[in-house]
């Protein structure tokens, strides 16, 4: 009997991919897909925990599963699943917890358990994660998220990446471009380059290289230019990048570029020097501000998003506002706003003072405020200039939705001949 899968995603888009690869292993195996909110034979929740609330939703998720379909099997898999294997086996109706290193093996290890045994934890240490399994979403949606990296080799004080995923790592650019044209041939219009950290990308180095004590040749920079001499593919985005790794060289090449998009997703996290310090990033505000003005000055179009942590230890009242000024100064369109939240095993979690979750939330509110002020704002500067839109191939009511090549996203009466297509529209 053929059994039916549905999955979900918890956190980025690097995760979106991966459960869009795993998906596919599932239905080349024989399993029939269904959406979430289906009953299934099986479901698969392919974790984040770069917050708590993440950790939360994954346990609604499993008491949810438990009510529509008491008899389904449930797989964890991902970061959580990574760090508190244990922690999720003990959850009522959890049936399969699978590690940085197995997730791909999903198929495999379906076949060795029964509904009704206990949890089967199948993890290692992360340190022996050193592989780099490619993953995409193709079939999913219009964009395809195209992992080229993994793992982290930077030790954030409040992240529990390096601790879930590994060290870093990455594909070789020729597997890339056979990827990528792979895409390409499915008629895909747009690929998302996605890491955990992008601007670390570099390729393993060969056999000859490593005798021979040469230098990888090969980084990002050497990928984009790559890319950017294939045929068929559109459109390429860079997702979010590294300030202290988002080279002029990148900038400038992008600016020349007609398939890279004119858009840039750079994590800030704090607009004070001495915040910065304390989270262990690897620049201070002149860098990122220095960027900001560089990708202008090239691309005056061009749409800045920025990642930022409110509420971390030890931020002030006088810290937090130089954050403000320092966001609402910059010529950014957009902001992604985490409230900060303690996570094990982290240096963040012993720091002092404690900032009180009413003053987390309050400061979020703020810069989501901003973050909405700075899209009416980048948008109003475009209106009138017509733009090539990506449509998505969805029929919301009779609307559908897109982005342009700077990341205004635009709602339209629905056209089934627009689907996947780019469209000159005027904004």
């Amino acid at each position: 009997m053929i059994k039916s899968v549905a999955l979900h995603t918890l956190g980025c888009k690097l995760n979106f991919s991966e459960t869009s690869t795993i998906g596919r292993l599932l239905e080349n195996d024989g399993f029939m897909r269904k959406d979430f909110n289906e009953v299934a034979d099986i479901y698969v929740i392919n974790t984040c925990s770069v917050t708590d609330n993440a950790d939360k939703e994954c346990r609604f998720l499993v008491r949810q599963i438990q009510r529509k379909a008491p008899g389904a099997m449930v797989v964890i898999t991902g970061c959580y699943a990574q760090l508190k294997p244990a922690e999720i086996a003990a959850i009522p109706g959890v049936d399969l917890v699978l590690g940085a290193s197995e997730k791909f093996n999903i198929t495999e290890h379906l076949k060795s358990i029964t509904k009704g045994d206990s949890a089967k934890i199948c993890s290692c240490d992360i340190e022996d994660v050193n592989v780099f399994a490619p993953s995409q979403s193709l079939n999913d949606r219009t964009r395809v998220f195209l992992k080229v990296q993994d793992g982290c080799d930077y030790n954030c004080s409040f992240c529990t990446i390096p601790l879930a995923r590994g060290r870093s790592r990455s594909d070789t650019v020729d597997n890339v471009i056979a990827n990528v044209n792979a895409i390409a041939a499915q008629g895909v219009k747009e690929v998302v380059l996605t890491g955990i950290n992008l601007g670390d990308f570099s390729p393993p180095v060969t056999q000859w290289q490593y005798l021979k004590k040469l230098p990888a040749k090969e980084n990002f920079y050497t990928l984009i230019q790559e890319l950017d001499k294939l045929e068929g593919m559109g459109r390429y985005r860079i997702s979010s990048i590294e300030p202290n790794l988002l080279s002029n060289d990148i900038i400038e090449f992008v600016s020349s570029s007609k398939n890279f998009m004119p858009h840039f997703h750079i994590p800030l996290q704090s607009g004070n020097n001495k915040m910065l310090g304390l989270m262990r990033r690897r620049y201070k505000r002149e860098l990122y501000a220095e960027k900001v003005t560089f990708i202008k000055k090239l691309m005056p179009h061009c749409c800045i998003g920025a990642d930022v942590i409110v509420g971390f230890p030890g931020e002030t009242d006088e810290f937090f506002k130089d954050t403000f000024d320092f966001l609402d100064s910059l010529d950014i369109a957009y902001l992604h706003v985490f409230t900060y939240s303690e996570r094990a095993n982290t240096l963040a979690a012993t720091m002092k003072p404690v900032v009180p979750v009413q003053v987390r939330n309050e400061r979020n509110k703020i810069l989501r405020n901003l973050s909405y002020q700075k899209m009416q704002h980048f948008t109003a500067l475009h209106v009138g200039e017509t733009r090539q839109v990506l449509f998505e191939m969805h029929n919301k009511n009779g609307m559908m939705e897109g982005y342009t090549d700077n990341y205004i996203k635009i709602t339209a009466p629905f056209k089934k001949e627009w689907e996947n297509n780019i469209v000159s529209w005027k904004i």
